[in-house]
């Protein structure tokens, strides 16, 4: 099997990039020191579950609702846009639940990592990717979820109020980039079709 290094390079950083775990890590330390701690490989393992059964199963949910991959790359495009436009703007268009009395999966696992943003992101991805690919992608931005969460105190020293800000703006305009491939890359078949 011929692996394409540059494309699942493409998937990793859409999909860090959406996840945005690095910009989370003020959410994680709060929900950790709420909660008196965080189960990282618990999180991580209920994550990539979530991503992985929406890899699959995604394409049957959208034809139960009539929908083919280029429609919904076109409207995840949009999602992406919009969030990439609120990681540079620094502008929350969506609200998230950030209530730490929850159990740490519901807030974490899903919708922090696994959120509607991800998942709208695999099946974007799902138009122009294989699924070994995203695969592959999923599986290395877990292996850094999970560092993370595992040093939560050490990487907030290292990047500083300052870092975590420049690195998610960063993210931010690959976002905005990405997007736009992505609907560029869907939208005329989608215009095509009577």
């Amino acid at each position: 099997m011929n692996l394409d290094f540059k494309a699942i390079l493409t998937v990793t950083f859409t999909l860090f990039a959406i996840i945005d775990i690095v910009g989370s890590i003020p959410i994680l330390l709060s929900v950790k020191e709420k909660t008196g701690g965080i189960r990282a490989f618990r999180v991580t393992l209920i994550s990539g579950i979530l991503m992985a059964l929406f890899l699959f199963l995604g394409n049957s949910i959208l034809n139960v609702l009539g929908l083919d991959v280029r429609s919904f790359a076109v409207g995840g495009s949009i999602v992406i846009f919009i969030l990439g436009l609120e990681m540079v703007l620094g502008i929350e268009f969506f609200k998230s639940d950030e209530d730490a009395r929850a159990s740490t999966l519901v807030p974490l696992a899903f919708p922090l990592i696994a959120g509607s943003g991800t998942l709208t992101t695999i099946m974007s991805l799902k138009a122009n990717y294989n699924e070994t690919t995203i695969l592959i992608g999923i599986f290395i931005n877990l292996v850094f979820i999970y560092i993370v969460i595992k040093s939560l105190k050490g990487v907030q020293k290292i990047l500083g109020k300052g870092g975590l800000s420049a690195v998610r703006k960063f993210f931010g305009v690959i976002l905005l980039a990405i997007a736009v491939k992505i609907f560029a890359a869907n939208a005329p078949g989608l215009l095509q079709h009577p």
